[in-house]
């Protein structure tokens, strides 16, 4: 590896869906008050997205569409784990040639920057299984860490210390550790005492981040995507927001209390008068805005509920699935931020800014 000058901090967690990438897309905005050219790189990744016959992780690509970081994307995400990659490699065993990947895919996205924030995948032992751990890989890239997880202390603390062995055992530093997903009224009994646990430890702690339910709630384009439903008109509100979850098993009557804002609606495509209460109430003008609509069952309306639907402000979509297996799909989305997500963006960078120590982190790498 060349390029071991350009200061840089790799973000892990204790497990999946702590919120690190969360954590990385607002650090990466707070940063560049520190650092204006700043560049990203995921060395291992596991979701992606297909960009000019490359796989993409989805959160290298969320972060350069967000801040157009001006690096290589192929080289944000060197290494992609497919399906077959794990059997591949335990076959071939080309641990040289994955490091060298890693180290060239750095090299360049570090090309001219001030800074690179590097994303790791899950907790410490992830990759394990290929020899690229989230610890190994740190090493490689001679980057300190600072450690998310979930708001608590008794919990949190054990699992960073089960993770704080790993990266210790490869020779790689701790600088901090961000709390995130906190309740909003434990946040200074949180922070009270998970400090002088960490401090027990050894470890500072960085930040504590309040718990906001928009972050962990999906959008209608997620729940479309992750359906594979096909819409049925053409509203311009597939990033709403949903706050609720209702199957319509009811008349039409009882289920008109369930339309309120930001729910979304799951019912068969024959129930034709649900569908009409749901336009009823657009039409009256009433603050009843639905996150958006999922016909079930893959049963085509009339001509008639078509042109209804047609006419409908929020997203209707319909699906083969049955309304349980919709509700039980939506329940168990991975609610993952994308770049057109504006409003919790925009939240992920206040938060980050106002409940995370910058400067500390700044000062802490460059120790």
């Amino acid at each position: 590896m060349k390029n071991i000058v350009t200061p840089r901090v790799f973000i892990a967690a204790t497990r999946q869906n702590d919120g690190k990438t969360t954590t990385s897309l607002g650090l990466l905005s707070a940063l560049r008050k520190y650092y204006p050219r700043i560049g990203y790189i995921k060395p291992v990744g596991q979701r992606f997205v297909d960009v000019a016959d490359h796989k993409i992780d989805e959160d290298s690509f969320l972060m350069d569409k967000v801040y157009s970081l001006n690096c290589p994307l192929p080289e944000m995400s060197p290494i992609a784990v497919a399906s077959d990659f794990t059997r591949n490699y335990l076959k071939s065993s080309n641990n040289d040639q994955l490091i060298q990947r890693v180290e060239k895919a750095f090299d360049r996205v570090a090309w001219e920057k001030d800074f690179v924030l590097c994303e790791g995948t899950g907790h410490a032992g992830v990759g394990s299984v290929f020899d690229l751990s989230n610890a190994r890989v740190a090493k490689i890239l001679h980057a300190k860490v600072v450690l998310v997880t979930q708001g608590g202390i008794g919990r949190p603390i054990d699992e960073i210390a089960l993770n704080q062995a790993l990266f210790e055992k490869d020779g790689v530093e701790i600088i901090g550790v961000i709390l995130n997903k906190v309740r909003q009224d434990k946040v200074d009994y949180v922070t009270e005492f998970a400090k002088k646990g960490l401090e027990r430890k050894g470890l500072h702690l960085l930040g504590v981040i309040p718990h906001q339910r928009i972050l962990s709630s999906p959008t209608i384009e997620l729940i479309r995507d992750g359906l594979k439903a096909d819409m049925l008109n053409d509203s311009n509100q597939e990033h709403n927001i949903v706050d609720s979850v209702v199957v319509a098993a009811m008349s039409a009557r009882n289920a008109r209390q369930f339309f309120r804002p930001g729910a979304l609606i799951i019912l068969p495509a024959d129930r034709e008068d649900l569908i009409e209460t749901a336009a009823s109430t657009c039409e009256t003008g009433l603050p009843t805005k639905l996150a958006g609509i999922v016909l079930t069952d893959e049963m085509t309306p009339s001509t008639r509920v078509l042109q209804i639907i047609r006419r409908m402000p929020y997203p209707v979509m319909m699906t083969h699935r049955d309304s349980y297996q919709v509700a039980s799909s939506v329940h168990d989305l991975i609610v993952k931020t994308r770049p057109g997500d504006a409003a919790k963006i925009a939240l992920i960078r206040d938060l980050v800014s106002n409940h995370v120590h910058i400067h500390d982190i700044v000062d802490r790498t460059l120790r």
